[in-house]
């Protein structure tokens, strides 16, 4: 069975993923409602007890607002590390404290790989997630600069979901404040479409099957200029699909293994 991977949305007001593994499924994420959560489960015709864990990323609210509301309504595991649950102020004994780069098994099917990112006031993590016939997936987003670590673990990936958060002219000719627009370009800040097409062009290989650009931000981006610069770097070398994750999903699921897209 392929690795599946579902944006159930991406972007400031809500981020949520699911990973599917031979009936494994593991939500990266928990950014919207529970209510807005379990429609866009719906809509996949998923409930919430098809889910058998929730990842945060680390704590900011559009990456973990209902998390520990849904994993105790749907009594399912939460997993974090140590001070993503301290900001939260979450009770330690209610999760699984994970360490940074400690492999997580979800399952005999499914495991989840925590590395860390940098991003601003947070212990952020990216996720690999790797099946029993080791096919891997990359989520990354909310983060300024790639990691030496990074960098070496998404070369290895069949599908990388990574933000292009803004184009660098519309940002710094925008009317956000300079401070905020030095603390969104800094290392701890996020990726700009041009610094996604150079992270891409580095670990992009035969065998990278999908690319999801998401956490584009409404005023600062637009799809067509994120992909765009994307494939100005990327498009002699990679012959997989390429696809925008929008903050109103789920609009599609990549089969990681079948190098199928499959539109919802």
């Amino acid at each position: 069975m392929a690795l599946e991977i579902t944006h159930l949305g991406s972007g400031s007001r809500g981020n949520c993923a699911i990973i599917n593994s031979d009936e494994t499924r593991v939500m990266i994420d928990c950014g919207f409602s529970i209510k807005q959560t379990e429609k866009r489960l719906g809509s996949l015709e998923l409930k919430p007890r098809d889910i058998d864990a929730i990842i945060v990323t680390h704590h900011h609210q559009d990456h973990s607002k209902s998390a520990m509301g849904a994993s105790k309504k749907w009594n399912i595991p939460l997993y974090c590390n140590q001070f993503t649950a301290k900001k939260m102020n979450w009770e330690f004994e209610r999760c699984k404290i994970f360490d940074n780069l400690e492999r997580v098994d979800i399952s005999s099917k499914l495991s989840i790989l925590p590395i860390p990112i940098p991003h601003d006031d947070s212990d952020n993590i990216a996720v690999i997630a790797s099946d029993k016939n080791n096919e891997r997936a990359a989520i990354v987003t909310d983060l300024g600069d790639a990691t030496d670590e990074l960098i070496k673990h998404l070369e290895g990936c069949g599908h990388i979901s990574i933000e292009a958060n803004y184009d660098n002219s519309r940002l710094m000719n925008g009317s956000y404040p300079d401070i905020l627009k030095r603390r969104i370009t800094g290392r701890g800040g996020h990726l700009s479409n041009e610094q996604t097409s150079e992270i891409l062009e580095r670990v992009c290989h035969p065998k990278l099957e999908s690319i999801v650009l998401c956490h584009l931000s409404e005023k600062n981006n637009a799809p067509h200029m994120a992909e765009s610069e994307v494939l100005m770097r990327i498009d002699e070398k990679f012959l997989g699909e390429i696809a925008i994750s929008s903050q109103t999903g789920p609009e599609f699921t990549h089969f990681l293994g079948d190098g199928k897209m499959l539109t919802i």
